[in-house]
């Protein structure tokens, strides 16, 4: 899906058109190979930097090429439900050249979704850098929000499993967990292409938007020491729990073997009495009370011993 913008300079608004202008935004959304080949040919972008947007696995990276430059970051996404983890990230392709702008993704995001509806009131699409740092601005903040759902969602988890141990529980854990893993690499991935922004500068800077960009910088940084910090309280509460649960295990297999020890005392009495061969008491008529009191007491006494061993 291709879709274009220019901000009207009335009301500060978006206005959709149906073809490139001079300094509009161009959006492409999961585009296909004929919608990639059109937007390459007509404004003159090397099909790659369309490209390497919608490969999963490209890695963020800053390219500069005839004047054009590719800067190529990770966001944040809310997986489907049948994913095994809550949380992970999809490039994100920024295309900037003179006249024009252009977005590509491989599919709707939070983040394009703010501009594209218009909440985002302080940019302009003729603002190509200032477009840029709020991008990057705004994908740092929605980092930061997921890392704050991720938390909450990990505390909820600790309680129930502070209840009762459930897998429901334990793989909502490991799936925070991988979440975490995603939103870590991205992150320190994002920081590496924001520092050669700084350093080599592939779009014009100027004045009004630098304190905006150290506000990304300062942003990217708060969500790598976030993810870290609840990487590392999982990670300490999942080994926790494992210790628990091991525990648990051995408690009640401990519990389990001296169950059967004290059981097997009336097999082995009874066995014994069952013998047809001749034994002592056999011909007293209160025989039967006997081997009863007899078993009764050696299970009360071996129970006793086992309770005093903190086996039961």
């Amino acid at each position: 899906m291709i879709e274009i913008f220019k901000s009207d300079p009335e009301n500060s608004g978006l206005i959709k058109k149906d073809r490139p202008e001079k300094n509009c935004w161009i959006n492409l959304t999961n585009p296909s190979g004929e919608e990639i080949g059109s937007v390459s040919s007509g404004l003159n972008i090397p099909a790659d930097f369309l490209a390497a947007a919608l490969d999963e696995e490209e890695r963020p990276r800053l390219e500069y090429e005839d004047g054009i430059s590719l800067i190529l970051i990770d966001i944040p996404r809310e997986t489907e439900s049948d994913m095994p983890y809550l949380y992970d990230t999809l490039p994100l392709g920024i295309i900037i050249r003179e006249d024009y702008i252009v977005t590509i993704c491989l599919s709707e995001n939070p983040i394009i979704r703010q501009f594209t509806e218009g909440k985002i009131k302080s940019f302009i699409t003729n603002k190509k850098t200032r477009f840029l740092f709020l991008i990057l601005y705004h994908t740092a903040k929605q980092y930061l929000k997921f890392l704050r759902i991720i938390d909450k969602k990990s505390t909820e988890s600790e309680d129930t499993l502070k209840k009762s141990i459930r897998n429901e529980a334990l793989l909502t854990l490991l799936s925070l967990q991988k979440s975490l893993v995603f939103f870590s690499t991205s992150l320190k991935s994002n920081e590496i292409v924001l520092e050669k922004i700084m350093k080599s500068s592939p779009v014009q800077f100027y004045d009004e938007d630098i304190e905006l960009l150290d506000n990304v910088i300062i942003e990217n940084k708060q969500a790598i020491e976030m993810a870290n910090i609840y990487t590392t309280i999982l990670t300490g509460t999942m080994d926790a729990f494992a210790s628990i649960i091991n525990n648990n295990m051995n408690v009640i297999i401990k519990i389990l073997a001296s169950i059967t020890i004290i059981l097997s005392i009336p097999t082995i009495i009874t066995s014994f009495f069952g013998m047809n061969v001749d034994l002592p008491v056999q011909q007293n008529p209160f025989a039967y009370i006997y081997i009863i009191l007899i078993t009764g007491i050696t299970c009360f006494t071996l129970g006793y011993i086992l309770k005093k061993k903190d086996f039961l």
